[in-house]
Formats: C-alpha cells, structure tokens, sequence
C-alpha cells in the first residue's frame, strides 16, 4: 500500500505541475491549444516524470530543481504518442480509454499538436537553463545544461526507435535488431530521466553508471510488458485493442520468445534491474517497487 501511495503522491505533483503549462487563452489557434491538453491531461502513468524525481530524490531531499525537466519529458512522451497512434504509423483508435487524438480533433490538428508538446518541452527546458543564467545560479548550471544535452540526444534515439519500428513492419528481423529498435523506441527515454534525475542531483559518475544500468533494464521491461499486454491484455483495462501488434506483423518480444518465454525474460530483467540498486538499501525502495509494478503492471 505504500508504495501505491506514493505512486499516487507523485502523479498528483505532475498533475498539478502540468497544469501550469496549459494555455487556456482564447485565442485563434485555441483548438491547437486543447488538442495538446487533451492528450497531455488523458491519464497515464507518469512513469517518465516520476523517474527523474525519485532518482533526484536518492541524492537530495528536495525535489524542484528537477520538475521542469520532469515536466518536459511528459510533453515529449506524449508527443511520441500522438504521432505514434496516427493512421500512417500504428492506426489506433483509443488510448487511456478515450478517443486517440486524430479521433478527437482531426488528423493535422494531432499531428501539430504533437509537434506543439515537442516544442514546448524545449521552451520549458530552455527557459530553466535562462533563468539559471540570469540569477547567476553557477553551482547547478553545468548540469542542467548536461541534462540538456542529454535530452535532445535520447529524444533523437526515440525517433530512430520509432522509425525502425515502423519500417520494419511485417518483416523478419533479429533479435539484435529487436533489442536496438526497442533500446531507442521506449528504453532511451526511461533511461533519460533516470540519468537526468542522477545528474540534477550531481551524483558521482559511478552512481550514474549504476543507475544508468537500472535504467536500461527497466526499459527493456517496459517494452517487452507492453508486447505481453497486447498479446493478452484486457482491452477494458489497457484502453488499447488486443492483438493490434499481431495483425499489423509487429516483431515484438512475444512474437520472437513466445508469450511464456517473454514473460520469463521480464522476470531475469526485473530482477537484473533490482540489483543494481541494492546498495542504495532503504533510500532505493521506491525505485525497487516501481521496477516491480512494471513488471506486473496490467495496462
């Protein structure tokens, strides 16, 4: 229960946060402005944002020197989804429940929308990193501008990782090629805010290391829970259709190891990702338990 808790703590903070990012004036391109809120504000998980704070966290007992970062990944998430439901790349109808964004709006508003969210994460990154210089904030200054840096390569990783995913559609491909596709597509940006979280918090670079390997094992957790939810999923629950992967010939994890073996490489993963965390003991028990609901997480 605590955990669920505290899961619970953190979405609310993003929540709220994120509610200061929307624009509600009336203006001309206000139907932009909602279609950009709609799919930032439908739900999810905030598993992006939560990263970055509870890795900070491990290092420092405040937290608002991350949230514009925390803040930014979940506009770049949710532009990856908008663009990833569209008709020419996954053709999905509903997400969280709720009409996808082309469903709801049109297909130029989702795609400018999406482009929209993308942007604005780089005006809320770019107005930390001004707003460091202008007060003269020197001792933090190298790492935002390295978080930065690290941002906009795992966002060009993401798009590579979605590239590939789409042009390899229904073909036979390795299972090197598998793992790269799904290295960039969902574990760049898990693994980001893990290091982003590190890195705010000016942890050593042995800590970075460890943490970055944590990070990458609960991407690829990621990815291949989410290849086992749409083989056997509750769509009621997921908000997805099932067997959207199949039909399109999707190479994913189930497809390549069968449904037991893929849920038998979640556990060896899960598993290799606690490990690297141990040493931190009592302070790491959220990031063990948010491995764990990755894990056994039903949509």
């Amino acid at each position: 229960m605590e955990f669920k808790e505290n899961l619970k703590k953190y979405q609310n903070i993003i929540n709220e946060e994120l509610e200061k990012y929307l624009r509600k004036e009336n203006c001309p391109e206000k139907t932009l402005n909602n279609s950009m809120e709609y799919s930032l504000m439908a739900g999810g998980k905030r598993l992006r944002p939560i990263l970055v704070l509870a890795t900070y966290e491990l290092f420092r007992d405040s937290y608002e020197e991350a949230m514009p970062f925390a803040v930014a990944i979940e506009m770049i998430h949710n532009f990856s989804l908008i663009h990833d439901d569209l008709p020419e790349v996954d053709n999905d109808d509903f997400r969280h429940g709720k009409p996808t964004n082309h469903k709801q709006f049109n297909h130029p508003t989702a795609l400018l929308a999406g482009d929209g969210l993308l942007n604005q994460a780089y005006i809320v990154l770019s107005d930390e990193i001004l707003y460091s210089v202008e007060n003269q904030y020197k001792e933090n200054f190298y790492s935002k501008v390295k978080a930065f840096n690290e941002f906009t390569k795992a966002v060009d990783r993401m798009i590579v990782g979605e590239y590939l995913d789409t042009e390899l559609e229904g073909q036979q491909i390795s299972k090197e090629m598998l793992e790269y596709i799904h290295i960039n597509k969902t574990g760049a940006l898990l693994k980001l805010c893990v290091r982003m979280g590190a890195i705010l918090a000016e942890a050593s670079e042995k800590d970075i290391e460890r943490l970055t390997i944590y990070a990458e094992k609960i991407g690829l957790a990621f990815q291949i829970k989410d290849d086992i939810l749409s083989e056997e999923g509750n769509p009621e629950i997921t908000g997805k259709p099932v067997g959207n992967d199949k039909e399109l010939g999707k190479c994913t994890y189930v497809s390549y190891y069968g449904l037991d073996g893929a849920k038998q490489e979640l556990n060896k993963i899960i598993e290799e990702a606690i490990e690297q965390i141990k040493i931190y003991r009592e302070k790491s028990e959220f990031l063990r338990q948010l491995a764990l609901y990755i894990k056994d997480r039903n949509k």
